[in-house]
């Protein structure tokens, strides 16, 4: 039998239930939703997370098309998931969690004695340390966002070559590989000997099916190459950045792109212009330094040292 919370499952089935968090505010439990997928036969064990952060729901709807079509027959291994980790960020949309103001994703390895989100991580952080592979479904937040994997453990650690095999497999596309803020279960989970990614799946206001149909295509072939799913795949070279350039108004009024996001572009080509509200140009944007288009702002308008858009940099093939 293979367990989370309270979903146990035998061998050649599947369970659903709740991993116990703490309580709510009336007193009642409060309970991540989690499943399990048994395999028929033995195999490796890949753990799933979705909404670590409230108002990211991409990695959800890749959950919510994926599970129903593995049949627990044809598994070889075992296939646990978190879909819901921050559940009081879901309820109300929000990024954060209110309970705390924290962002789930910066309080590994959490704390089981700690605050809500400090729970949370702790009893997520279990869950997956008890498999083989690790891939912590995001997006960019509600900004416009080209489909990538995170790669957060750093160049020089022991497992960064598996991460990166395993963010290979996925083929969002792009990869960014660089070392994560302290607190993210993509860094952390590393440390514990499981390469985990993070993949980040576009962004949008709910749900975005291009980018969800990216995350099932790419669960799928992590699930074929490491013979969790009969199938031949083989790991994608993809682009792969290091870092970001962030770009934010130098004054206030209404932002023009003038490039689309994944578009390579070069010193000195215009990046955005900043319109009044009468569609006059108050300033033109370029580029610092070669990169990619890789993420925007989705509303238009901007105050003086608002953020804009970044711009992945040291990429190569």
């Amino acid at each position: 039998m293979q367990s989370l919370g309270t979903a146990e499952a035998d061998p050649g089935t599947k369970a659903t239930g709740h991993l116990s968090v703490g309580e709510r505010r009336d007193g009642s439990e409060l309970g991540l939703p989690v499943a399990v997928i048994n395999g028929a036969e033995g195999g490796r064990h890949l753990h799933l997370q979705a909404v670590s952060d409230g108002d990211e729901l991409n990695g959800l709807g890749v959950l919510t098309r994926l599970l129903p079509q593995l049949d627990p027959a044809e598994i070889s291994g075992t296939i646990t998931v978190v879909a819901i980790a921050n559940i009081h960020g879901f309820q109300i949309a929000e990024h954060r969690n209110p309970i705390d103001d924290t962002k789930l994703n910066r309080a590994y390895p959490g704390d089981p004695k700690g605050s809500s989100s400090d729970r949370i991580a702790h009893a997520t952080l279990e869950a997956a340390t008890e498999a083989d592979l690790v891939i912590d479904l995001h997006q960019g937040s509600t900004s416009q966002m080209i489909d990538e994997t995170r790669v957060r453990c750093g160049r020089h650690h022991r497992l960064h070559e598996e991460c990166l095999e395993l963010a290979r497999v996925f083929d969002a596309g792009h990869v960014l590989d660089q070392q994560g803020p302290e607190g993210q279960l993509a860094r952390v989970a590393p440390d514990a000997g499981v390469p985990t990614i993070d993949p980040e799946l576009g962004g949008a206001v709910g749900w975005d099916d291009s980018s969800i149909d990216v995350g099932v295509r790419g669960v799928t072939r992590v699930l074929n190459y490491y013979d969790l799913l009969d199938g031949q795949v083989s790991p994608k070279d993809q682009i792969r950045a290091s870092g970001f350039d962030r770009y934010g108004a130098p004054v206030g009024g209404l932002v023009s792109f003038q490039q689309t996001l994944g578009d390579r572009v070069e010193p000195g080509e215009p990046l955005f212009t900043v319109l009044d509200p009468f569609g006059a140009e108050k300033t033109r944007v370029a580029v610092d330094q070669s990169g990619i288009f890789w993420r925007a702002r989705r509303l238009p308008q901007v105050a003086t040292g608002e953020y804009v858009c970044s711009v992945g940099t040291g990429f190569e093939e």
